[in-house]
């Protein structure tokens, strides 16, 4: 089940699913909070909440009452959303749970009347820029930014 995030009480467990999810990334491309404080295993509630206050939709996935998924959007456009800070907890990975958050992602930005999600991931996990490719999205381009020591990929679907 995967639920709208309404109340700033549930954000402390949106940034535990967020942490321990993107530090398995982390730890594979060798990312710190000394090397790369900005990358989102190293989210700060302060940020988490900043993205809240600002109206970003978040929203968490239940396992049998349990939140093990999260996933925010951020409306880039007219009709473009990006999706961000997708996560499953490691130990519920491999079980569908991903593919129904970017299920529920695409009609909830279809709802909003949105008709693109675009996403940027580290371009050297070729194992997440190829789960998204069988997803529909489509590889755009790369680009180098200074405070980032991976190249960003960026991808997109259309609706």
């Amino acid at each position: 089940m995967i639920k709208q995030v309404k109340n700033k009480d549930q954000l402390n467990i949106c940034l535990e699913i967020i942490r321990s999810s993107f530090i398995t990334v982390a730890e594979e491309f060798g990312l710190t909070e000394n090397n790369c404080p900005s990358h989102t295993a190293f989210m700060t509630i302060d940020k988490l909440q900043k993205q809240f206050d600002d109206g970003r939709p978040m929203f968490l996935f239940y396992q049998d009452a349990v939140s093990v998924g999260y996933f925010s959007l951020v409306k880039c456009g007219d009709e473009e959303w990006e999706l961000n800070n997708l996560a499953v907890l490691p130990e519920y990975r491999h079980l569908g749970i991903g593919k129904s958050l970017v299920d529920y992602a695409v009609t909830t930005v279809k709802n909003y009347g949105g008709n693109k999600i675009s996403i940027g991931i580290i371009e050297e996990n070729i194992t997440l820029k190829n789960w998204y490719l069988k997803l529909g999205f489509t590889h755009i381009s790369t680009r180098q930014f200074e405070h980032l020591p991976f190249t960003v990929g960026l991808m997109e679907v259309n609706l």
